[in-house]
């Protein structure tokens, strides 16, 4: 490049860089993925607002040098390649194992649903994408399907974490799923490329590619990886830290990218698979991961993701109707997929819905697997767009939508949520004490959820004689941990009060029996205090010890919790 060029570029990456900061920065004030600011900032210094405005300082410092350009292409490519590298070693592959059981369901049903059905469409209504070559369809209705399956690691992870769920049952079956998703799908994109025939050098065969594709995941998943953590110790050891294992973990996964694009199959698989094998390293510790990612999402990812609004005018290209038949498909199949695959793994409702809209994220990967087809002509640009506008409102929408079934979710397990009317009842002087009382608060429960009553009497009888519990303010709760799948509740208000023997020597009026399951001893103590907390106040206490109808003392309990 010449001087000029060489200051223009230099210009260029400087406006790139601050456009990414500055729009990432408001998205995540908004508590949005930084990576959704990037893209607009590239949107708004492409062709669809900077370039329309002022086509000339467009053209100028993105379009008109040939050098600027293809250094332009390379750089964005090295931010593709370290992406993926990063996105690697974030896979915990003992953990994908650990859980794979309940994520493999999760994972191939989430996988299977949205790509037959993009599958399926695609293959069926060609002109819909723009195809009119039927003999390019099959291709076509594979990155389709592909597309509609993958979902984004990386924001998932982001999201998890956001909504403080990444470290439970439900955030471990979201990552792993979401890790086995970008495995499969980027095993079906590389074979995809490789129909294409762009990629393939050396006249291999498409075979002999997909054996050689196999070959290599499994060698650097099952050998390499002990040689690769050798080799991290030793620089550990004996070079400067953290450098020298910054050093390494490039030289690796540049000479894996390397490999994978000699063979016909894109780079970044090859520093994705390479990245999952050096992130299971035991001398990987936290400080040098931060390096790593800090230096790759701060620095190299914007510049790619900005590259996506260089591109293309997403207004001239933007075409409705295939965004919504893209987002119809990739909620339909990617969402009831999932969201079948955790409740055959054993979730309940509401945390199914969460896993479900949680995998729905397509956000990063599917961006860069966007850009990858349309460099190599297999998409045109308003299927591109319609890709991207997809992968935005999925990962827009996934975590409101996620936040709304977890409340639900954790509203089951509130006592508005456990309590029935039929299992309240207003007491009489016909009850002789508190074990009378206990007696037929735990009949009422065993009697309306199918319970064992004498083996949950004995179970809440056994733990009131060991310790009252009798607590302030006219409140009691009897409650025991017994085999019951979900917590139970009864309730019962006795006007003048029965003796507890409570704290302040206070008779209980209001009588709560709480029954929870034994393998969630946390669920126990965390419904008793929200109840104590709620409704321990005298004032409460005796607002519902005086009203006539158990309609009325729900309506109340409900207000109670919901405020």
């Amino acid at each position: 490049m010449s001087a000029s060029e060489i200051t223009l570029f230099l210009v260029g990456l400087s406006i790139i860089l601050l456009f990414a900061r500055g729009f990432g920065e408001l998205l995540r004030l908004i508590k949005q993925p930084i990576v959704i600011g990037e893209i607009i900032a590239g949107i708004a210094l492409g062709p669809t607002i900077f370039g329309y405005i002022f086509p000339g300082a467009f053209n100028k410092l993105f379009v008109e040098s040939e050098s600027i350009s293809i250094a332009l292409h390379a750089i964005t490519l090295l931010g593709i390649v370290m992406l993926l590298l990063v996105s690697g070693i974030e896979i915990d592959l003992s953990l994908l194992i650990r859980q794979s059981k309940k994520a493999l369901l999760i994972s191939v049903l989430g996988v299977a649903f949205p790509f037959i059905l993009g599958f399926t469409f695609a293959y069926l209504f060609p002109h819909k994408f723009d195809i009119l070559n039927y003999e390019d369809r099959l291709i076509y209705a594979l990155f389709i399907g592909t597309a509609l399956s993958i979902t984004a690691l990386p924001v998932v992870a982001r999201t998890l974490m956001d909504l403080n769920i990444f470290k439970s049952e439900i955030g471990f079956s979201i990552i792993t799923s979401a890790m086995f998703n970008d495995l499969v799908g980027w095993i079906i994109f590389s074979i995809i490329l490789g129909m294409l025939g762009t990629n393939i050098g050396h006249g291999m065969s498409v075979g002999n590619l997909v054996v050689l594709l196999f070959a290599f995941i499994i060698v650097s998943l099952v050998f390499l990886r002990k040689i690769f953590d050798y080799i991290l110790g030793f620089a550990k050891k004996y070079l400067s830290n953290p450098g020298g294992i910054l050093n390494i973990i490039f030289i690796i996964g540049f000479s894996a990218a390397a490999f994978t694009e000699y063979i016909g199959i894109h780079a970044i698989f090859g520093a994705f698979i390479i990245g999952i094998a050096i992130g299971d390293s035991v001398h990987l510790t936290e400080d040098v991961r931060e390096i790593i990612n800090q230096f790759v999402t701060n620095i190299f990812a914007p510049l790619f993701f900005v590259s996506i609004g260089l591109r293309i005018n997403f207004i001239q290209n933007f075409d409705p109707a295939l965004v919504i038949i893209l987002l119809v498909l990739s909620v339909a199949g990617k969402v009831f997929g999932s969201t079948l695959g955790a409740k055959l793994g054993g979730f309940d409702k509401y945390d199914s819905w969460t896993i479900g809209f949680g995998l729905n994220t397509h956000g990063t990967i599917e961006l860069v697997l966007g850009t990858v087809a349309y460099e190599a002509g297999l998409i045109n640009e308003k299927v591109f767009v319609a890709l991207i506008i997809m992968a935005l409102t999925t990962t827009l929408t996934s975590a409101p939508l996620m936040s709304y079934f977890i409340k639900k979710s954790k509203f089951r397990f509130t006592l508005p949520g456990i309590l029935r009317k039929d299992a309240v009842f207003i007491s009489d002087d016909s009850v002789a004490g508190k074990k009378d009382l206990i007696e037929k608060l735990t009949s009422v429960a065993a009697e309306i959820h199918g319970l064992n009553k004498d083996e949950i009497f004995n179970e809440v009888w056994k733990r009131e004689e060991s310790l009252s519990t009798g607590l302030e303010n006219h409140l009691a709760l009897p409650h025991a941990r017994c085999d019951v799948k979900n917590p139970v509740a009864a309730l019962a208000v006795h006007k003048k009060g029965i003796d507890f023997d409570s704290i302040d020597g206070k008779p209980s009026r209001l009588i709560i029996l709480l029954i929870t399951p034994k393998d969630k001893p946390e669920l126990q103590l965390e419904l008793l205090s929200a109840i104590a907390r709620k409704l321990g106040k005298s004032d409460i206490i005796d607002y519902i010890a005086g009203l006539n109808s158990k309609e009325e003392i729900i309506k109340t309990i409900n207000r109670l919790f919901a405020s």
